[in-house]
């Protein structure tokens, strides 16, 4: 085997390959202009993968949406069933992820807001959901992700929803009630937690980290650590900072904080569940309005409030989805803070994630009849489903 003649091949493939890429990346610039200009295009937004082939119009869509997640799903699946090896679909799904990312830099900057400070899980989601090209700005709390989307200071924000082991996380659901921002995608993350500290097991007394992280610990903490005070911090990273800087303190934070921090790892995968996941929630000012071709691939999320005082008033709200055949996916509720502070305490909003998207005549009718019976009603957003796919499985290397 002539080991020069082999370099000569991958150097002609290169070639080809960057010319290619160049291509593409001409081609989505095109899309981008077209759209500014307010032309016709085959797309709703500027999509994320810089091809132009989603539905609909963008002349009227200030700002642009670039990332169009039925599209990205419909692109990786594409091209995994195109590969036949000797790469694994995981590496294909990083390579597009980054070509994606790429080529909707070269139309606009794209800001994604998080909950910093770098090194967080959100910070890790995030980068695997936008990949390199984009701007990432990291925010101090949950509600101040919702902000900067809120103000235009980012395009998009990206929030922590639920976890497998600890349930749903109630800063953002309490944001969401407020907020008059959508759901435009979904992502998971697999969750592995470290404890790290620069003392001994033996000597540490105190422990920071999110409430979140401290929850889905808490059996490691029980056993090993039980006399070591537990103390929440807005985030993981900001854990990891703490500890750096303090004797007999540790962390429970993202692998990536000991090399950020100037950590050492004391245990690793703490975590109560091996399985630990974590969705998170792509926000914007507006979600996909476009479904899916097969109904059963997107979600939609909803929220709304009854009359407490009416006997079975939730039975009857959520009946409405049986007769419809519409089925639901989650059940949630949090306090109405501010109907509690007008009109006393223990009115709850409810949340309810139902397969189908808004626009389908079913959901349509479901959620006009729903409407009649609640006392307020809002949608939050239509998304595609990205669980189980292989640009978002736990476990992808994506």
């Amino acid at each position: 085997m002539d080991l020069g003649k082999l370099r000569k091949d991958i150097d002609s493939l290169d070639a080809k390959i960057v010319a290619l890429l160049n291509e593409r990346a001409t081609i989505s610039v095109q899309v981008g202009r077209a759209k500014a200009a307010g032309t016709r295009a085959t797309s709703t937004d500027v999509d994320m993968t810089g091809d132009g082939s989603a539905d609909a119009e963008a002349a009227d869509q200030p700002p642009a949406q670039v990332y169009v997640p039925r599209r990205e799903r419909e692109v990786l699946e594409t091209v995994v069933q195109l590969n036949h090896g000797p790469l694994s679909n995981e590496a294909v799904v990083a390579i597009y992820r980054e070509i994606m990312s790429a080529s909707i830099s070269l139309q606009q900057q794209v800001a994604v807001a998080f909950l910093g400070p770098a090194g967080t899980h959100s910070h890790q989601a995030a980068m695997d959901r936008f990949g390199d090209s984009v701007l990432y700005v990291p925010m101090a709390t949950i509600a101040e992700v919702f902000t900067a989307v809120e103000q235009g200071r980012t395009l998009y924000g990206l929030v922590p929803f639920e976890n497998s082991t600890f349930g749903s996380v109630a800063q953002t659901l309490d944001r969401f009630i407020s907020s008059p921002l959508q759901i435009r995608g979904e992502t998971y993350l697999p969750i592995h937690h470290y404890l790290m500290s620069n003392s001994q097991l033996h000597s540490i007394r105190r422990v920071y980290s999110h409430p979140e992280a401290l929850g889905q610990c808490q059996r490691f903490l029980d056993a090993q650590m039980p006399h070591a005070e537990r103390i929440s911090v807005a985030s993981t990273a900001l854990a990891a900072e703490l500890a750096a800087k303090e004797i007999h303190a540790a962390a429970i934070c993202n692998a990536v904080c000991a090399q950020l921090y100037g950590l050492s790892v004391v245990a690793p995968r703490v975590e109560d569940t091996a399985g630990n996941t974590t969705r998170f929630l792509v926000i914007a000012r507006e979600s996909d309005g476009v479904a899916s071709a097969q109904s059963d691939r997107d979600k939609t999320l909803l929220c709304f409030t009854v009359d407490h005082r009416v006997p079975g008033a939730l039975c009857d709200a959520l009946r409405i989805f049986k007769e419809y055949g519409i089925n639901l996916t989650r059940i949630d509720s949090r306090p109405d803070r501010l109907r509690n502070d007008r009109a006393g305490l223990w009115h709850y909003v409810f949340f309810v994630e139902l397969v189908g998207h808004a626009s389908l005549p079913a959901v349509r009718s479901a959620l006009d009849k729903l409407a009649a019976l609640c006392v307020d009603l809002k949608v939050l957003g239509s998304y595609p489903v990205m669980e189980g796919t292989i640009a978002a499985a736990p476990g992808s290397a994506v």
